[in-house]
């Protein structure tokens, strides 16, 4: 385990995550070099962060975990260069990096040898990005640019009482204090930023970030993660229609073992994200929502079934995860349409295009099932056929099409009495908006009873395993 100083949180966190006795410290000798402001007096070991590799469950990932005990864990040359040096151990090996975050910022008296070496941080995630899973805790204070190091990561983590997250720090927004609204709180990063993926005790965080690794394949080569799966391949899901309005609920169903890991799990909730296993294959999900419901069975929120600009977002940038690391996408449709208000206009187009590109960039699998409403453009966003699912499969209640069949009826026939709108309305709704008539014009694939949906899907992707799709050659897409 190298020389690393025993006792100290920093050293305490990384025992706490890796298996036990892992732990390889690398560059534990390194100390400053400044000499300005009277710091060769100043004493830094390890340049306030510990670095080094272990593993999880087996699995390689490279840690470094900041040392708020030297110079209150602010950031200087060394300290930034040894981070560094992790990422490009991790690259050459293909292995994720885990950043364990309690820092007070960039050491004042390095000035701009400490912004050289931290923007040279800053390129090699960049670099890593969509290569190796990257994944950060926030313990303590996470502020200014050091807030770039989660928000460029894959994944985020907050403990509950005692971490800080911002660019500027409350007191600092003009207008505002802290007791005012904690912009740097948790609860604001999770369900208002959308930055971070769950929030919680020390324990839960390490704990999450230890599923999460076993869920996800080590590097964007490697195939998608398993483990040997020891549920009934063929189990009815009887009860996965009380999951339609929630849909976190549905996908535990499905789900090999009941295995779920919720991601940006308070932010946007009209949209679920997340990982199942399906036959020990990883799989991400995405999955529209109208309720949320508690332990308790209790309703702790409710949406109109439409796609809002927030759910759209945090939906695009996990599809654009998954493909980037071959993860096969399932998604459960279930949208009446486009969020309608003023606050949504201002970001809501370019949100559902993003989301629209994405899928129909994505080359994984990708399968849908469609729960409930699939109405309008919402719908075509929504991993329909048209932008490139390679199966879609349907419950016979779904409704499928322009808009709810009364609707349509009332406004194809306004001139007429209620009752002739209620007959064209059943009308419609058997000639347009029903499933089977999705079916015949090869929009879905296949109906399915509810109960058959876990079958069906890992059937869909046991099929799509070898699946191949190039793209028009280019740089990159610009949405």
């Amino acid at each position: 385990m190298g020389n690393m100083a025993t006792g100290n949180a920093a050293c305490n966190r990384i025992m706490a995550l890796l298996d036990a006795g892992s732990f390889v410290e690398i560059g534990g000798a390194v100390t400053a070099r400044a000499t300005d402001f009277n710091m060769q007096e100043k004493d830094t070991p390890a340049d306030g962060v510990i670095t080094g590799y272990g593993v999880i469950d087996g699995n390689l990932v490279y840690v470094y975990s900041q040392d708020s005990s030297v110079l209150n864990g602010a950031i200087g040359e060394m300290h930034a260069k040894k981070i560094a040096n992790i990422y490009d151990m991790a690259m050459k090996m293909g292995a994720p990096v885990i950043g364990l975050v309690d820092c007070a910022g960039l050491r004042l008296q390095e000035a701009t040898d400490a912004l050289e070496a931290f923007g040279t941080l800053y390129m090699k995630q960049s670099l890593a990005s969509g290569v190796i899973p990257q994944i950060t805790a926030i313990f303590g204070t996470c502020g200014g640019g050091l807030s770039v190091v989660p928000a460029l990561s894959d994944f985020a983590f907050m403990e509950g009482t005692k971490a800080r997250l911002f660019v500027n720090s409350p007191n600092a927004i003009p207008g505002n204090e802290i007791s005012r609204c904690d912009t740097s709180s948790a609860q604001f990063q999770s369900e208002k930023a959308g930055l971070v993926d769950d929030i919680g005790t020390e324990e839960d965080i390490f704990e999450n970030i230890r599923a999460l690794v076993c869920m996800l394949p080590c590097n964007n080569e490697e195939s998608s993660a398993y483990e040997e799966c020891t549920d009934d391949l063929n189990r009815l899901c009887a009860d996965i229609e009380n999951g339609t309005e929630d849909t976190a609920i549905a996908l535990a169903e499905i789900s090999d073992s009941h295995i779920f890991f919720e991601t940006k799990k308070h932010y946007a909730k009209d949209m679920v994200t997340g990982f199942i296993r399906l036959n020990g294959m990883t799989v991400g999900a995405v999955a529209n929502r109208s309720k949320v419901y508690d332990e308790n069975a209790e309703v702790t929120a409710e949406f109109d079934g439409s796609l809002s600009m927030g759910g759209a977002k945090k939906a695009a940038e996990f599809v654009e995860f998954c493909d980037a690391f071959n993860i096969p996408v399932l998604t459960l449709t279930n949208v009446s349409g486009f969020t309608a208000s003023k606050c949504s206009e201002k970001g809501l187009a370019k949100a559902a295009a993003k989301l629209t590109y994405t899928f129909a960039n994505a080359t994984v699998p990708k399968v849908n099932v469609i729960i409930g409403k699939a109405f309008g453009s919402a719908y075509v966003t929504m991993n329909s056929k048209a932008i490139g699912a390679d199966m879609v499969y349907a419950w016979p209640k779904a409704q499928i099409g322009m808009m709810e069949a009364d609707l349509a009826a009332k406004i194809m026939y306004a001139d007429k009495n209620a009752d002739t709108i209620k007959e064209k309305a059943a009308e419609y709704r058997e000639l347009q908006s029903s499933p089977l008539s999705a079916a015949r014009r090869g929009y879905v694939d296949t109906i399915i009873e509810p109960a058959d949906t876990r079958k069906y899907v890992i059937g869909a992707f046991e099929m799509l395993f070898t699946k191949k799709e190039e793209r028009p050659v280019k740089k990159h897409g610009t949405i």
